[in-house]
């Protein structure tokens, strides 16, 4: 049993309904990931089937968002090529916080067979951050689903506290 001391602020009880906090925070946040479409290649196509019966990634609360201001993750699928690079980091920067990036395919991680090509990106890594990576040519539906779920991990482990924005300094505080 915890013992309150006078002029002690929050203790156990406060710590504990953080965490439950958190808990159902991102158990809300995980169960409706939205993501933007980034299809480049033939990765692209596997990432529509997704979407379809079979697979159904929607039943995850996970909806298809054509703007960045509405999604909260990007696939990018297929081979990423500099002049589109800077495209991807455009849309990645217009994404609001916290955002997510699921790499889907050989191409997209690394390269895959075009790596020796000199417009090809050698991995979506060197332009934006990337929290998952789909290995593959191309990688099935079910492997995307994978990967979703375990987008889905990153996103349930992750402490509310951690996501807030720093105060911003005092005003009249030295230029």
């Amino acid at each position: 049993m915890a013992v309150k001391m006078e002029g002690e602020v929050g203790g156990d009880v406060t710590l504990l309904q953080t965490s439950l906090l958190d808990h159902y925070i991102n158990l809300a946040r995980k169960s409706s990931l939205w993501y933007m479409l980034f299809g480049l290649a033939c990765c692209g196509i596997e990432l529509m089937q997704t979407g379809g019966p079979r697979t159904d990634i929607m039943r995850f609360g996970s909806v298809p968002r054509a703007s960045p201001r509405q999604s909260d993750f990007m696939i990018v699928a297929g081979t990423l090529t500099y002049k589109m690079a800077v495209r991807l980091r455009l849309l990645y920067d217009q994404m609001s916080e916290p955002k997510y990036v699921l790499s889907m395919g050989s191409c997209a991680n690394c390269g895959g067979l075009f790596q020796l090509s000199y417009s090809v990106c050698k991995g979506v890594d060197k332009i934006v951050p990337v929290d998952v990576y789909i290995p593959g040519c191309p990688p099935r539906p079910e492997a995307l689903t994978e990967g979703f779920i375990r987008l889905q991990e990153v996103v349930s482990k992750e402490r509310w506290s951690d996501k807030r924005r720093p105060k911003a300094p005092a005003a009249g505080g030295a230029v």
